[in-house]
């Protein structure tokens, strides 16, 4: 019998047994344990390889220690541990020979022991993009009761330095998987959206160098953070963003000024709005741990951010937003938006600016409409010069956009114009990619509830190998059932839930390979 001081030993059988046979299974409560006789020793390890669960008992021992699983060729060396071709960890029992008798010690490590582990192990599997092995990484989480977000906290913290441009649909996206996985019950529901938000964080930073911040700290001034994006100046900004951390303010005090910063002008095709107001949303879910990194990557993606407000297409805007003067009195329907070009959108929004609100359902209304319409044909052309590269992401872009707009300027009612004068920008911008002779009513959604619940759940198994696709996918379902829940009963109702479903029945396309080399001709022919 074991010592009081070692009641985790366990008697398994007698060495001469083991010694006969080589190799022997034996099982204790829910634990399958093979047991090896070698060259130096004896062994024990799980018998479920833990790549893909097959028998490692049918595996081939050499020289005296290494164990290869036949499955897969993954290596084992059961003296140090260590995985010597493959990816996830073994586990091993710790083995006393006693009387002629084989003991195992089937204690568990420690929490906190177990938990690192795990976490290094689910970092290693981001050097490769191992999908499978994120989740079985996430599942021993769960399996040990350990917080399975801390996997998202540390993945924040391992990539955020490896993103050249800043924040990415990966961060953006992760709040609305997050938000998703609330409201399911099943453990193997409520694991996808982790998975999908590990998966997309390795895959935008594969193989990345660090892009370091820079660590100067600055004392925190609100107008200064904005100033120091307007410039590009990535060190002023993360200074100041550094200051405030140190002064102890938290995201909600610097969305005001990011919020501006964002929508300073017409930029990055949204994006940037979206940005700020999804990095709040991942705050508020994951805690102040990551709130230093996430605030630096949309930082860096402010500073980098395109301003489409500069090109010809757009420089309406700046003239329109200093027109602005709440006075526009005049009524507005989403009717009035139909067809017209970036100028004349611009024009419109001011003519009816005494009543954001009233105009922001005009608008989602005449973008829901676009998107409903969309001229599905557009995306197959393969002649078209590279402005007019058009496809279904410039429509639903336009709904999630305007999420972002309506949550951050009915927190800040300043930001109403600049908002409202870009949403005309997207709709003047989509306005001759529309077929407005499109017979609808296929699409139109009898019971809302039942719809967007199903195509929710249709998410978990989307079966799309592009994270851009996937994060798409859960960010306009989000972006369309808060915009419902927030007016019940809204007259652009029916339009939105009609529109997302022939998006999300309607093929996508991701790849042009004849588009793209006839306009690399083009291009190269114009060069000179």
């Amino acid at each position: 019998m074991p010592d009081s001081g070692s009641s985790s030993l366990v008697p398994v059988m007698d060495l001469a047994e083991l010694q006969a046979a080589g190799r022997k299974v034996v099982k204790l409560g829910a634990k399958q344990i093979v047991l090896f006789h070698g060259d130096k020793g004896v062994y024990a390890c799980n018998n479920r390889c833990p790549h893909e669960g097959y028998p490692l008992k049918e595996g081939t021992l050499a020289e005296g220690c290494v164990l290869t699983c036949n499955w897969h060729n993954w290596k084992f060396d059961l003296e140090s541990g260590e995985t010597l071709v493959g990816g996830d960890r073994l586990r091993r029992y710790p083995v006393e020979i006693r009387d002629g008798k084989i003991w195992l010690d089937l204690s568990d490590p420690p929490a906190d022991q177990r938990s690192a582990e795990i976490l290094d192990s689910l970092r290693q599997s981001f050097r490769r993009h191992e999908y499978e092995r994120m989740a079985r990484e996430v599942a021993r989480l769960q399996q040990i009761d350990a917080d399975p977000l801390e996997a998202i906290r540390q993945a924040i913290w391992w990539t955020h330095d490896r993103f050249e441009f800043g924040m990415t649909h990966a961060h953006a996206a992760a709040a609305d998987w997050l938000a998703l996985r609330e409201t399911l019950s099943e453990d193997s529901e409520r694991l996808v959206p982790l998975v999908e938000i590990l998966g997309h964080l390795a895959w935008d930073s594969l193989r990345e160098p660090a892009y370091p911040y820079p660590s100067e700290t600055r004392p925190y001034d609100a107008e200064d953070l904005v100033s120091a994006i307007e410039r590009e100046d990535e060190p002023a900004a993360v200074g100041l963003v550094r200051g405030a951390l140190a002064e102890g303010l938290c995201y909600g005090d610097l969305e005001p000024a990011l919020a501006r910063a964002a929508l300073a002008h017409y930029q990055d095709f949204g994006h940037s709005a979206i940005y700020v107001f999804k990095i709040g949303q991942l705050i508020d879910q994951l805690g102040p741990d990551v709130a230093e990194p996430l605030i630096l990557l949309l930082v860096r993606s402010l500073i980098y951010a395109t301003r489409e407000d500069l090109i010809p297409e757009f420089r309406g805007y700046a003239k329109a937003i200093a027109a602005w003067d709440r006075k526009g009195g005049e009524p507005v329907v989403t009717e009035d938006f139909l067809g017209l070009s970036v100028s004349k959108a611009l024009s419109r929004v001011n003519r009816s600016s005494a009543d954001p609100e009233e105009l922001y359902d005009a608008l989602l209304g005449a973008g829901a409409w676009q998107m409903l319409h969309f001229k599905l044909t557009l995306q197959d052309r393969t002649e078209n010069p590279v402005s007019q590269n058009v496809g279904w992401l410039d429509f639903t872009h336009t709904i999630t956009f305007a999420n972002a707009v309506r949550c951050l300027a009915q927190r800040q009612p300043a930001l109403w114009p600049a908002g409202l004068l870009q949403l005309a920008c997207f709709l003047g911008r989509n306005a001759s990619y529309v077929d407005r002779t499109l017979a609808t009513d296929a699409w139109q959604v009898g019971d809302p509830a039942a719809f967007l619940a199903e195509r929710f759940a249709a998410l978990l198994d989307h079966g799309n190998p592009e994270y851009i696709v996937s994060c798409h996918l859960v960010k306009e379902l989000t972006a369309v059932q808060a915009e419902l829940a927030a007016k019940p009963g809204a007259p652009w109702a029916p339009t939105l839930l009609a529109a997302v479903k022939r998006f999300l029945d309607s093929p996508l396309k991701r790849k042009h390979s004849q588009r793209a080399a006839s306009q690399a001709l083009a291009f190269v022919a114009l060069e000179g």
